[in-house]
């Protein structure tokens, strides 16, 4: 389709007639024999240009407008039927990182049983965004809306909160990967911290505050060498940015709670595998790899001591944020101001029985039918840990969650 600007200035020759008669080229002639003939004709060219440089702002400014990926009373409506809820007592949830691995599982499960749901995605390209795509198709099949859009647009945060009074917030939005922050630290600060605030920011002044629930990590262990991870244990030694940004939160999450009256629930996800997962985990690299006849590399910690991840299945880690959605309490705080102590918790979702990574690449050579072509080598300094173990017993013990 033309754009406004092409209909006006047509560039298509033969669009306009041109009378090149022998009148007008002997005007022409008349006209330029003066030097103020010629300085008034500068002006008027300086004047046109003037105004075609005016005329393509304003086409600038209306493009931008009309290709907003938000707002208009159709999207406001959508906004609102998303978030209608289908239950006695349902919750109105902002699911953030909805069209990820685990917020488009908590999505469906929340509106299945009859919730509101409001999604919120950047889309961002760390790993082929037509996944996420995907992933926003199934929801939207499911009549759950998910905005495209940055938890740093603080107009569109606002703007949410503004359209619904949203009970709960699901944060599950934030840049993941251990290794990936060598190569774009940035990227984990502008979504982990500066994107975190600027939620806190808005759910503190919302009237009424809602309460949250939002991913934290196992990595937040960092080089603690006492397992199983516990609740109580230290976070204070990070192996990576990823997890000092993870450590990060907890800290700002606990002063919002304490100023403002925050309900704060963490959940510190240990290693997660299932449907629609994420392609940069390694039980995916490993099958392609494999499937492929190509090399798989395998690290080995200290004393050639084989690395353990405590693989937890997506639909365990759901029953953990539903049950902590449903468990939260509520935030006492209103238009940011506290009116009393609120909730803070932090809780691991985990499997509690770690796998070393030879015997899963020994499952997948099972079921797979090949033989995979392994390369042993020492655990480069990259941020990665050599075990994760997870200790559950709080979180069965506050809402059953994995039992």
């Amino acid at each position: 389709m033309p754009s406004l600007e092409d209909e006006l200035f047509p560039s298509t020759p033969g669009k306009f007639k041109i009378d090149r008669g022998h009148n007008i080229n002997r005007q022409f002639h008349r006209c330029f024999a003066s030097t103020s003939t010629m300085f008034i004709w500068a002006l008027f060219l300086i004047a046109l240009t003037a105004s075609y440089l005016s005329f393509q702002s304003f086409v600038d400014s209306g493009n931008r407008y009309f290709t907003a990926s938000w707002g208009g009373i159709q999207w406001e409506k959508q906004i609102r039927n998303s978030a209608k809820t289908n239950r006695p007592g349902g919750m109105s949830v902002l699911v953030t990182g909805a069209a990820g691995f685990i917020g488009s599982h908590v999505s469906l499960a929340l509106k299945k049983r009859g919730d509101g749901v409001v999604g919120l995605d950047n889309f961002n390209n760390y790993y082929d965004p037509s996944l996420k795509k995907a992933r926003q198709s199934l929801l939207h099949s499911q009549a759950i809306l998910v905005v495209e859009g940055d938890l740093n647009d603080v107009k569109l945060m606002a703007k949410l909160f503004d359209l619904v009074a949203f009970t709960h917030v699901m944060h599950l939005a934030a840049q993941a990967g251990v290794r990936y922050a060598m190569e774009n630290p940035s990227s984990y600060v502008h979504s982990n911290i500066a994107g975190l605030v600027t939620l806190l920011e808005t759910c503190k002044s919302a009237n009424p505050q809602p309460a949250i629930v939002w991913a934290s990590s196992s990595s937040v262990y960092g080089l603690n060498d006492k397992v199983p991870f516990s609740e109580l244990d230290r976070t204070d030694q990070p192996a990576s940015l990823y997890a000092a940004t993870k450590k990060a939160g907890e800290e700002i999450t606990h002063t919002y709670n304490h100023i403002y009256g925050l309900a704060i629930t963490g959940l510190r996800f240990f290693t997660v595998y299932g449907p629609w997962g994420r392609p940069d985990m390694a039980y995916f690299s490993f099958t392609r790899n494999i499937l492929q006849g190509k090399t798989i590399t395998i690290y080995r910690g200290k004393n050639k001591a084989d690395l353990a991840r405590d693989f937890t299945y997506i639909d365990d880690i759901v029953k953990g944020c539903l049950g902590s959605l449903d468990t939260s309490g509520r935030s006492t705080g209103s238009g940011g101001k506290k009116r009393g102590p609120a909730p803070y918790r932090n809780f691991n979702l985990g499997n509690t029985t770690p796998v070393k990574v030879p015997t899963l690449v020994n499952i997948l050579e099972k079921h797979l039918r090949v033989k995979a072509k392994r390369k042993i080598v020492e655990m480069p300094g990259n941020g990665d840990v050599p075990y994760t173990h997870a200790n559950i017993s709080l979180a069965r013990r506050e809402f059953g969650a994995l039992a």
